[in-house]
């Protein structure tokens, strides 16, 4: 079960390290990301908020990338995803309009399929934490070098998500409600 806990580790700390480093590539980046908090959050002051979502992605790297505090990162990625799949639900319900400022680039509204790509990373982080609590251990180098492969392909599957999803469904079904 390292390599399960390992392949989860790879995908989600690769893909909050974009999200971060697109968000504050550039004070247009950040400037561009801080403006998009209120059709997400609403009545949360933008610049704390948008401070605190790169602080805590930014903390699911650098928890991730340490052995022993791999089980923190995993937790905190989950909620942290979760939280964001809430927030797009409800700016969907209400019929706000907002923005997908996800990895500091484009301007795509949000739709089902950020809620659908954040509950998927949430699952992973699920299953990382899973696989560490049921398992504990080292990999084999050889496991390990297969699980971090599959874990950089799975990544840009997520980091893609969006160009995939335009390609593979029906666009009535990407429409937000």
């Amino acid at each position: 079960m390292p390599y399960v806990e390992l392949a989860a580790r790879c995908v989600l700390g690769l893909t909050f390290l974009v999200a971060v480093a697109g968000k504050l590539r550039g004070r247009n980046a950040f400037r561009a990301f801080r403006r998009s908090v209120p059709g997400l959050a609403p009545g949360l002051p933008p610049a704390a908020t948008s401070a605190a979502v790169v602080a805590a992605e930014a903390a699911v790297v650098v928890l991730l990338a340490i052995g022993s505090t791999a089980p923190a990162g995993l937790a905190l990625a989950g909620a942290v995803l979760l939280a964001f799949a809430l927030a797009i639900h409800r700016a969907l319900r209400t019929g706000r309009r907002a923005t997908c400022r996800c990895f500091g680039t484009g301007a795509a509204p949000v739709g089902r399929v950020h809620v659908a790509r954040n509950l998927a990373l949430a699952t992973v982080a699920a299953g990382g934490l899973a696989a560490h609590l049921a398992a504990p251990g080292t990999a084999h180098p050889a496991g390990a070098a297969v699980a971090v492969a599959a874990g950089g392909v799975l990544t840009l599957v997520f980091l893609f998500f969006d160009e995939l999803a335009d390609l593979l469904i029906v666009p009535s079904a990407r429409a937000p409600r």
